[in-house]
């Protein structure tokens, strides 16, 4: 396992005490030693990335320098890498190669990573794990019988597995967050339009961009979250809020009308609270500035649905939606919206459950049928996407952070939000909230 960071591992490089190609061998060296036990690299590019280290590594010697100089990393299947397949984990799609990088991958390379392969994903990016009938399942890295997560399950354990120190996912229900709370790494759902999305399409489209939907970065710590942030971030955001801990105003949400939570993040998230409030953080638990909940929810589950639906056929006999119901659910996107503006006029940010559940077992039934077992209760597994919609649904940024264990040893992860266009703020959030409870 690395134990070096990504901005760690540049500065080695940049001072001369290892090189990108002695990076780049070392990191396809974890992965051929310990993925095959949990499939997370799908797609291995190791002899380009070679030749791309040791052209990296004469430029270096000529003066190169950049933010992430040298850094090996994985990537999201999804994202199209020139010269690679991007299937989105159907098998139709098999023989679509990608003919140019995203841009994304694009300002990643130009800013000094090396990118070794691509990481796995549930067909459609539609579920909270990562089994395909293309690259089979990817297992969770700290317990191989629960889930990865999805839809960036296999970019979440590349992370934890100490395969490499970067990784770069998307999220429209909670698809960087979830994985990163499974697998107990950082991850971050930017502000919706901060980091553009070119080629990161369906196979062989070049659609605009999908309502809701994100891309962003993941890590094993937070200033490379915030690094590879600014790297690929279409305009500079605004510094973080920089507060001592006993200075952020925190609303803590533990519980949603519509969704279950574990009790060990429960108790989590209060004892988060617990600290910051010792610290002297304003620290509330309820307010009158929050949106109604269940509302709030109700317009998320419908635009999602038909954001996810754009290319799958319709059910025999079925209409697609009415235009006025489009415009009904973006009225309410930005009457919820203004609500999370003006709550944000009193608090820094929201801490809330990514999920309501840590990494669950290993489950083949379809998403709409699929039940989950929460202390014993049985509970509508769909239900839980109530919680990542509370970003997703205002276009808020998030912040994926671990604070805390459950009686399992598995990571409890838990999402701090910000106003938009406050990603930086989240990420320094979640970095006290990590602080306080280890």
């Amino acid at each position: 396992m690395t134990e070096k960071t990504a901005l760690q591992t540049a500065a080695a490089i940049r001072a001369g005490e290892t090189s990108a190609l002695a990076e780049t061998d070392a990191a396809i060296a974890r992965i051929e030693a310990g993925d095959g036990a949990l499939n997370a690299v799908v797609v291995r590019d190791f002899d380009r990335a070679r030749k791309a280290a040791a052209e990296l590594d004469a430029r270096i010697a000529r003066g190169f320098d950049a933010t992430l100089l040298g850094v090996p990393m994985t990537i999201k299947e999804s994202y199209d890498v020139a010269g690679l397949p991007t299937t989105f984990g159907f098998t139709e799609h098999r023989a679509f190669v990608a003919q140019e990088d995203a841009v994304v991958v694009q300002r990643l390379k130009a800013a000094g990573v090396v990118v070794l392969g691509k990481t796995n994903v549930p067909p459609a990016l539609a579920d909270l794990q990562s089994d395909n009938p293309v690259y089979g399942r990817t297992l969770n890295a700290i317990d191989p019988t629960r889930s990865a997560g999805g839809s960036s399950g296999g970019s979440a354990v590349s992370l934890a597995a100490g395969f490499v120190p970067l990784e770069f996912g998307s999220d429209i229900g909670g698809s960087i967050r979830v994985p990163a709370a499974f697998n107990g790494v950082w991850g971050h759902k930017p502000t919706w339009g901060v980091v553009p999305p070119d080629g990161h399409f369906h196979p062989g489209t070049d659609s605009a961009r999908t309502a809701l939907s994100v891309v962003g970065p993941m890590a094993r710590d937070a200033d490379d979250l915030d690094a590879a942030l600014g790297v690929v971030a279409d305009h500079p955001l605004a510094p973080a809020r920089q507060h001592a801990p006993g200075q952020w105003r925190v609303l803590l949400l533990t519980g949603h009308p519509m969704a279950t939570v574990q009790r060990a993040i429960v108790d989590a998230l209060e004892a988060l609270g617990e600290r910051f409030a010792a610290a002297g953080a304003t620290v509330d638990r309820d307010s009158d500035l929050l949106p109604d909940l269940a509302r709030h929810h109700d317009g998320y589950w419908q635009m999602l649905n038909i954001a996810m639906s754009r290319r799958a056929p319709l059910p025999e006999g079925a209409e697609p939606p009415a235009l006025e119901t489009w415009h009904h659910l973006h009225d309410e996107q930005a009457r919820i919206q203004r609500q999370w503006r003006r709550l944000f006029t009193r608090y820094d940010v929201v801490i809330a459950p990514t999920v309501g559940m840590t990494a669950f077992p290993h489950d083949p039934t379809p998403l709409a049928t699929r039940q989950l077992d929460i202390d014993g209760e049985d509970t509508v597994f769909f239900h839980q996407f109530a919680f990542p919609g509370l970003a997703t649904f205002p276009m808020l940024p998030a912040t994926s952070v671990r604070i805390g264990t459950d009686a399992h040893g598995l990571p409890i992860g838990v999402q701090v939000i910000a106003d938009l266009f406050a990603d930086r703020t989240a990420i320094a959030a979640a970095r006290t909230a990590q602080e306080l409870t280890q």
